[in-house]
């Protein structure tokens, strides 16, 4: 599986480090694996599902823990849902994490036409969500965007409840079939290769999440890797319908076993 690598597309909550209420902590390992991924020529993309912050705030807090990585190294689901609204002329109402609602600031919220959800973490409140579904039920064609579609992630205090969740309540309750941006869309997955240049056969995802990561970067033809940290459970390695490519106890493995092939 390490074979004929070009390129690499990382998760960061679970990969890099754990998130949490005191700003989270690095995983064993991953501080020096970055560095090693970027002396090798390796092409390097984080492929992330945070909709709690701004990518300037993560990005920041990321570099704060000494961590080497840009914005312009991040493809997260908000700015791509952005694209979407002004496209499609949308205007959300939204249900999302007060830290993220900069990312759609050149966004028309009037008259909204459509729900976009996130990980709104403690703005997950039955009034929130009742108005998300007073909305959405007042629509003749109802449009529910959710940035990403994951069960539950970790902090350091333990697995918290993921926007995945929050969106089958109201997709239970419009009956209406929301629209995942972010992973495991494929689409996520093919615009982190196309701003890599890097074809799906030549690039390896390494996450934590079985489904999303594994399983929506399998679906787009890479390879993909679940390291054993972050939400990463045992019972993982038995699920009935996904099955990496190899697992790795973390980043650094993973990373030493890729740059023996090159």
């Amino acid at each position: 599986w390490a074979r004929a690598v070009r390129g690499l597309l990382l998760d960061v909550s679970g990969v890099l480090y754990d998130s949490g209420g005191d700003g989270g902590v690095p995983i064993a390992g991953s501080m020096l694996a970055l560095p090693r991924i970027k002396a090798s020529g390796l092409k390097l993309r984080f492929c992330t599902n945070e909709t709690q912050a701004t990518r300037e705030k993560f990005v920041k807090k990321l570099q704060g823990m000494g961590f080497d990585i840009s914005v312009a190294d991040v493809t997260a689901p908000a700015p791509a849902a952005c694209r979407i609204l002004k496209e499609r002329s949308l205007r959300p109402h939204l249900l999302v994490h007060n830290d993220l609602v900069p990312e759609f600031a050149e966004i028309d919220k009037t008259n909204p036409n459509c729900v976009v959800i996130g990980d709104a973490a403690e703005n997950f409140t039955y009034a929130n969500l009742n108005e998300a579904f007073r909305v959405l039920t007042g629509l003749e064609k109802p449009v529910l965007i959710s940035l990403g579609r994951g069960r539950y992630y970790k902090e350091t205090d333990g697995l918290k409840l993921d926007v995945g969740a929050y969106m089958k309540a109201l997709e239970y309750a419009c009956d209406v079939q929301a629209e995942v941006v972010g992973k495991p869309a494929k689409m996520f997955f093919e615009s982190a290769l196309a701003e890599m240049g890097v074809p799906p056969q030549e690039a390896i995802m390494i996450g934590d999440d079985i489904v999303n990561d594994v399983g929506g970067a399998q679906r787009c033809g890479m390879r993909a890797l679940q390291v054993r940290t972050g939400k990463y459970r045992p019972c993982d390695e038995n699920h009935p319908h996904v099955k990496p490519d190899a697992y790795v106890n973390n980043l650094a493995e993973a990373v030493d076993v890729i740059l023996q092939q090159l």
